[in-house]
Parts: structure tokens; sequence; C-alpha cells
């Protein structure tokens, strides 16, 4: 158990220093991501193709029915969602559910372990996804990380990233 822990800890942390090179990028504001607009496969409704900028993969998705703005990372554990963010979904931890150490490029930190009902993209839908939610200024773009991505199937190819349900 505790090397499961420390396992998802050191993925977080890769995680956030993957968001440190992305606000250094300048390919986001520190309020919102520029977000591409997803688009469908013609012959497969079940597809989604996300195009790249300055080689980052920036979406829209629905979580619980809401849009909100993401970076997909496959470094990311699970989902991360900026503490306005999740409030605005209607996920508001209280300071003593921040029991996730975590490292960021802003020092250390603590997030709180949520579940999202389910996260859209396209016609692509995913249920119970595990998320955490991290203090604004512990991170300044929502991340699409691995706990999304593990259950489509996905592939990047010549700028752009295809999920697929």
């Amino acid at each position: 158990m505790g090397r499961i822990f420390f396992v998802v800890l050191a993925i977080m942390a890769a995680s956030v220093y993957g968001v440190h090179v992305i606000e250094q990028s300048g390919i986001t504001s520190p309020k919102r991501v520029v977000v591409k607009q997803v688009k469908r496969r013609p012959a497969d409704p079940g597809s989604v193709v996300i195009t790249a900028k300055n080689g980052h993969f920036a979406t829209e998705a629905r979580v619980d029915g809401r849009e909100i703005d993401f970076i997909v990372d496959t470094g990311a554990t699970v989902v991360a969602l900026r503490e306005s963010d999740a409030a605005d979904l209607g996920y508001r931890p209280h300071e003593q559910d921040y029991k996730v150490k975590i490292s960021t490029a802003n020092g250390e930190g603590r997030g709180a372990l949520v579940r999202l009902s389910r996260v859209e993209i396209g016609d692509i839908t995913v249920r119970d996804v595990s998320a955490l939610v991290l203090h604004d200024d512990a991170l300044s773009v929502n991340l699409l990380g691995m706990s999304f991505l593990s259950r489509v199937r996905w592939k990047q190819e010549r700028g752009e990233l295809v999920l697929e349900e």
C-alpha cells in the first residue's frame, strides 16, 4: 500500500511539473486555457480528434453536464481540477479533505480526492472518474489525466490526439 501511494505521489509530482512546462510555453493564461475545438470523425460518431497547439492538446469537456477546459496530460494519474472550477461543478471539498500530498512548481501542497459522475468529450462518455481537486495557486489549468484516458482508446498521430470509445 505504501509503494502504491509513493508511485501515485511521484506520478502526480511529474504531472505538476508538466503543468509548469505548459505554463512556461505560453499556451495558457493564468486564468483559463485556450481550447481547441473537438472534431468528430465523420464515419465514426464514437471518435473525437483534438488538434495540438504548441505541442499540447487542449480540449473542452463536459463534467457532470457542465463545460470545462482541460489540457490532456498522459503523465497525470488522475484528472486534476482547479479548486474554483471544481466549485463551479459542485465539488467543494472541506479543508480537512485535502489529504493527498503533492509537489508542484510552486512548492508542496495537498489535494482532495473526488469522484466525477461523468466526463464527456464529444460523443465519448466515461462515468465514475477519479479526480484530484487542487488549490488554484497550485494548478493554473485543469488536467485530463489517466483516470479518464485509461478508459478510452487513444493514439497520437500527426499532431492530433484521437480518442475512441
